[in-house]
Protein backbone atom coordinates (compact mmCIF):
# COMPACT_ATOMS: atom_id res chain seq x y z
CA UNK A 1 0.00 0.00 0.00
CA UNK A 2 1.24 3.47 -0.78
CA UNK A 3 0.87 6.60 1.33
CA UNK A 4 -1.81 7.88 -1.05
CA UNK A 5 -3.73 4.63 -0.64
CA UNK A 6 -3.40 4.95 3.15
CA UNK A 7 -4.90 8.45 2.97
CA UNK A 8 -7.65 7.13 0.74
CA UNK A 9 -8.36 4.39 3.31
CA UNK A 10 -8.76 7.06 5.97
CA UNK A 11 -11.25 8.94 3.79
CA UNK A 12 -13.19 5.83 2.83
CA UNK A 13 -13.40 3.85 6.06
CA UNK A 14 -12.78 6.05 9.11
CA UNK A 15 -16.46 6.96 9.58
CA UNK A 16 -17.66 3.40 9.10
CA UNK A 17 -15.14 1.99 11.58
CA UNK A 18 -16.05 4.74 14.06
CA UNK A 19 -19.79 3.97 13.77
CA UNK A 20 -19.09 0.27 14.26
CA UNK A 21 -17.02 0.90 17.39
CA UNK A 22 -19.43 3.50 18.77
CA UNK A 23 -22.40 1.14 18.35
CA UNK A 24 -20.56 -1.43 20.44
CA UNK A 25 -19.22 0.63 23.31
CA UNK A 26 -21.36 3.80 23.22
CA UNK A 27 -18.52 6.08 24.38
CA UNK A 28 -17.44 8.76 21.92
CA UNK A 29 -13.93 9.38 23.19
CA UNK A 30 -13.07 5.72 23.59
CA UNK A 31 -14.44 5.04 20.10
CA UNK A 32 -12.26 7.76 18.66
CA UNK A 33 -9.24 6.32 20.47
CA UNK A 34 -9.91 2.85 19.11
CA UNK A 35 -10.25 4.14 15.54
CA UNK A 36 -7.04 6.09 15.94
CA UNK A 37 -5.31 2.96 17.26
CA UNK A 38 -6.54 1.02 14.22
CA UNK A 39 -5.11 3.57 11.83
CA UNK A 40 -1.87 3.72 13.80
CA UNK A 41 -1.52 -0.05 13.45
CA UNK A 42 -2.29 0.25 9.75
CA UNK A 43 0.37 2.96 9.43
CA UNK A 44 2.96 0.75 11.10
CA UNK A 45 2.13 -2.12 8.71
CA UNK A 46 1.02 -0.20 5.62
CA UNK A 47 3.75 -1.68 3.45
CA UNK A 48 2.56 -5.23 4.11
CA UNK A 49 -1.21 -4.57 3.85
CA UNK A 50 -2.83 -4.87 0.45
CA UNK A 51 -5.08 -1.90 -0.35
CA UNK A 52 -7.83 -4.24 -1.56
CA UNK A 53 -7.95 -5.81 1.91
CA UNK A 54 -7.62 -2.64 3.97
CA UNK A 55 -11.33 -2.53 4.92
CA UNK A 56 -11.17 -6.04 6.36
CA UNK A 57 -7.89 -5.19 8.10
CA UNK A 58 -9.40 -2.09 9.76
CA UNK A 59 -12.61 -3.78 10.89
CA UNK A 60 -10.71 -6.82 12.11
CA UNK A 61 -8.31 -4.60 14.05
CA UNK A 62 -11.22 -2.64 15.52
CA UNK A 63 -13.01 -5.84 16.48
CA UNK A 64 -9.97 -7.30 18.22
CA UNK A 65 -9.26 -4.00 19.98
CA UNK A 66 -12.85 -3.98 21.27
CA UNK A 67 -12.42 -7.50 22.60
CA UNK A 68 -9.17 -6.54 24.31
CA UNK A 69 -10.80 -3.50 25.92
CA UNK A 70 -13.77 -5.56 27.07
CA UNK A 71 -11.49 -8.14 28.66
CA UNK A 72 -9.51 -5.42 30.36
CA UNK A 73 -12.69 -3.79 31.66
CA UNK A 74 -13.94 -7.12 32.99
CA UNK A 75 -10.74 -7.52 34.98
CA UNK A 76 -10.93 -4.03 36.44
CA UNK A 77 -14.63 -3.89 37.28
CA UNK A 78 -17.01 -6.20 39.02
CA UNK A 79 -20.11 -6.74 36.95
CA UNK A 80 -22.90 -9.22 37.35
CA UNK A 81 -23.92 -11.44 34.48
CA UNK A 82 -27.43 -10.60 33.32
CA UNK A 83 -30.03 -13.28 32.81
CA UNK A 84 -31.70 -12.41 29.52
CA UNK A 85 -34.36 -15.08 29.57
CA UNK A 86 -37.79 -13.90 30.55
CA UNK A 87 -37.01 -10.20 30.25
CA UNK A 88 -39.51 -8.77 27.86
CA UNK A 89 -39.99 -5.16 27.01
CA UNK A 90 -43.66 -4.40 27.64
CA UNK A 91 -43.69 -0.63 28.11
CA UNK A 92 -44.99 1.61 25.37
CA UNK A 93 -42.51 3.88 23.60
CA UNK A 94 -42.76 5.91 20.47
CA UNK A 95 -39.05 5.77 19.63
CA UNK A 96 -38.30 2.43 18.02
CA UNK A 97 -34.65 3.32 17.50
CA UNK A 98 -34.18 3.90 21.23
CA UNK A 99 -35.74 0.54 22.08
CA UNK A 100 -33.72 -1.26 19.43
CA UNK A 101 -30.46 0.31 20.63
CA UNK A 102 -31.29 -0.66 24.20
CA UNK A 103 -32.00 -4.23 23.10
CA UNK A 104 -28.81 -4.46 21.01
CA UNK A 105 -26.77 -3.22 23.99
CA UNK A 106 -28.12 -6.07 26.12
CA UNK A 107 -26.83 -8.72 23.71
CA UNK A 108 -23.72 -10.70 24.64
CA UNK A 109 -20.59 -9.17 23.12
CA UNK A 110 -20.05 -11.64 20.28
CA UNK A 111 -23.71 -11.59 19.22
CA UNK A 112 -23.75 -7.79 19.25
CA UNK A 113 -20.63 -7.69 17.08
CA UNK A 114 -21.92 -10.05 14.40
CA UNK A 115 -25.37 -8.44 14.27
CA UNK A 116 -23.87 -4.98 13.90
CA UNK A 117 -21.49 -6.15 11.19
CA UNK A 118 -24.30 -7.92 9.31
CA UNK A 119 -27.28 -5.59 9.75
CA UNK A 120 -25.66 -2.19 10.22
CA UNK A 121 -22.52 -2.49 8.09
CA UNK A 122 -23.79 -4.98 5.48
CA UNK A 123 -21.00 -7.55 5.65
CA UNK A 124 -21.58 -11.07 4.34
CA UNK A 125 -21.46 -14.10 6.64
CA UNK A 126 -18.13 -15.08 5.13
CA UNK A 127 -16.61 -11.63 5.71
CA UNK A 128 -17.86 -11.56 9.31
CA UNK A 129 -16.34 -14.99 9.85
CA UNK A 130 -12.98 -13.73 8.61
CA UNK A 131 -13.15 -10.60 10.77
CA UNK A 132 -14.19 -12.43 13.92
CA UNK A 133 -12.18 -15.63 13.35
CA UNK A 134 -15.37 -17.71 13.30
CA UNK A 135 -16.74 -20.23 10.86
CA UNK A 136 -19.61 -19.15 8.63
CA UNK A 137 -21.98 -21.51 10.48
CA UNK A 138 -20.96 -20.02 13.85
CA UNK A 139 -21.70 -16.55 12.52
CA UNK A 140 -25.15 -17.67 11.38
CA UNK A 141 -25.87 -19.24 14.78
CA UNK A 142 -24.83 -16.08 16.65
CA UNK A 143 -26.93 -13.88 14.37
CA UNK A 144 -29.93 -16.19 14.75
CA UNK A 145 -29.63 -16.21 18.55
CA UNK A 146 -29.25 -12.44 18.63
CA UNK A 147 -32.32 -11.92 16.47
CA UNK A 148 -34.38 -14.30 18.63
CA UNK A 149 -33.29 -12.37 21.72
CA UNK A 150 -34.16 -9.05 20.06
CA UNK A 151 -37.56 -10.38 19.01
CA UNK A 152 -38.31 -11.62 22.52
CA UNK A 153 -36.99 -8.46 24.16
CA UNK A 154 -38.92 -6.06 21.99
CA UNK A 155 -42.08 -8.15 21.98
CA UNK A 156 -45.03 -7.47 19.76
CA UNK A 157 -44.99 -4.56 17.37
CA UNK A 158 -48.26 -3.33 18.91
CA UNK A 159 -46.34 -2.48 22.07
CA UNK A 160 -44.03 -0.20 20.12
CA UNK A 161 -46.64 1.79 18.25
Amino acid sequence: MTIDEYNQAVDLFADRVYRFVLKNIREEHTSQDIVQDCYEKLWRHFESVDFLKVRAYLFSTAYHTLIDRARKDKRTSYSDEMNYSGRLHNEQYSDLKEILNEAVNKLPEIQRMVVLLRDYEGYSYEEIGELASLSESQVKVYIYRARVFLKNYIGKIDVLV
